[in-house]
């Protein structure tokens, strides 16, 4: 079970916008993550990779806890918002339940729970509808 000021730390480290960092932080070597119903991807290493990429192809992004951050013994759920601003002036909204497995201070396990129809793009300001 993480300590209250860890999670706080995991926290105020995603809400910073550091969301490499957070998984080089507190997540465990082994650690997983799954979107919805996809296959889990597997591994730190992997993980640092695939959220690198995301992050590199923003062109920002505003990453906020929405409280309160449910903890029962090792499982937490925490519910993110974030907006994302792409280098072709389009935003994506997402709101996620993260449920997590934690083994001490780490992350062993986490699934995100969102709505897919969310990863559509908003067109930029003053585009036309199509």
């Amino acid at each position: 079970m993480p300590s209250p000021d860890t999670l706080e730390r995991f926290i105020a480290t995603v809400e910073a916008n550091l969301h490499v960092e957070a998984i080089e932080r507190f997540y465990a070597e082994r650690a997983t993550m799954q979107e919805n119903d996809a296959a889990p991807r597997a591994g730190r290493e992997t993980l640092v990779a695939n959220e690198s990429a995301v992050m590199a192809r923003a062109l920002g992004v505003r990453s906020r806890c929405v409280r309160p951050v449910f903890v029962e013994g090792d499982r937490v759920v925490i519910r993110w918002q974030f907006h994302f601003d792409w280098p072709d002036g389009s935003t994506t909204d997402m709101d996620e339940l993260a449920y997590q497995l934690w083994e001490g201070e780490k992350v062993v396990e986490e699934r995100f729970y969102y709505d897919p129809a969310q990863l559509k793009r908003k067109p930029p300001a003053g585009a036309a509808a199509g």
